[in-house]
């Protein structure tokens, strides 16, 4: 298959390239797509398109959330999924905890939250179930023995965590000690070339030590590490770049740093013939921490350069020449 955008021929991943989330028995692509701007900027044709090239290029890890677009994106991935069938093959995640219907983690929103997604995406069970938030004004045990009770009943098959501190993980893990509950199998946080001080430090050192499944959210901060924005007068399309979804203040990356940053993905990228955004991905999956990046796409043709991140192997002074940039 190849990218119309490069010419280079996209080979998909197999099944063989599949990583173990975390400690379950969950095996998933090493890119996951995510849905945060189906139901939003891209509507229902394009995000099919969407989901049919990824799938037709070997990923199998979709993530959503029950407050993307309203709860709109997981109505639009079941629909989907029910047209396509091949429900077995896939893994799916979403984030409660967020949405305006249900929200916050207490027992009775997360039960109302969890049915209400298993519903808009038509499956009998949700494979990673995220805490989206950290909600401390409901007891931590209440939000983890209810998450465990969806477990029991089939509904759920693995827990995740999404922006929690390291302290807050280490309570996780200690508790479900106490409460014989089964512990956080994964974690999602913002993570990239550009983002590294949320992650790198405790939350790493807590995450390698938990063997938690960590999926770097907003992986291509917001679609500046495709190397798109470079200069003020591409700051127009705040919110249609084809890869990631957040709205970040990309002008204050337009410095001597974000150039920096912007120079050493071009070079490695045309050292393996990829693009950019390739290379980032890349550079994350380099790290032990991270099983899968979560990146979005709003047009089937950029599919192929996340997909394509999952083949390529960054030599040692490659990934040095990108942890210098970005230090």
């Amino acid at each position: 298959m190849s990218d119309s955008a490069s010419g280079v021929v996209t080979a998909p991943i197999s099944v063989s390239m599949r990583r173990q989330l975390g400690e379950t028995e969950l095996r998933v692509s090493p890119i996951a797509l995510g849905g945060n701007v189906f139901g939003w900027t891209v509507g229902d044709d394009d995000a099919w398109q969407i989901l049919d090239r990824f799938v037709a290029l070997g990923g199998n890890f979709i993530d959503t959330a029950d407050s993307y677009a309203g709860g709109r994106s997981e109505i639009l991935i079941g629909n989907w999924l029910r047209n396509r069938g091949g429900r077995s093959n896939l893994v799916i995640g979403t984030k409660i905890g967020k949405s305006a219907d249900n929200p916050g983690l207490s027992a009775d929103s997360i039960n109302q939250a969890v049915n209400a997604s298993l519903m808009r995406l038509g499956v009998t069970e949700i494979d990673v179930l995220y805490l989206h938030r950290d909600d401390t004004s409901v007891p931590f045990e209440e939000t983890l023995l209810a998450a465990d009770e969806l477990i029991n009943a089939g509904k759920v098959r693995a827990l995740g965590a999404s922006d929690h501190t390291a302290n807050r993980l280490i309570e996780a893990r200690v508790m479900a000690g106490q409460l014989g509950i089964r512990p956080l199998a994964a974690l999602q946080c913002r993570y990239n070339l550009m983002h590294r001080n949320q992650f790198e430090g405790d939350v790493a050192r807590v995450a390698r030590a938990q063997n938690l499944a960590v999926m770097a959210r907003f992986a291509l901060d917001g679609g500046f590490l495709t190397g798109k924005y470079r200069s003020r007068d591409d700051l127009g399309e705040q919110t249609t770049t084809g890869f990631d979804s957040r709205v970040v203040d990309r002008e204050s990356h337009l410095d001597r740093r974000g150039m920096r940053v912007l120079g050493a993905l071009d070079r490695v990228a045309a050292e393996h013939e990829v693009e950019a955004a390739a290379v980032a991905l890349a550079w994350l999956l380099s790290k032990p921490d991270v099983v899968a990046p979560v990146t979005s796409a709003t047009r089937p043709e950029h599919v192929d350069p996340l997909i394509q991140a999952g083949h390529l192997s960054l030599t040692r002074a490659q990934v040095a020449l990108l942890d210098d940039v970005t230090s």
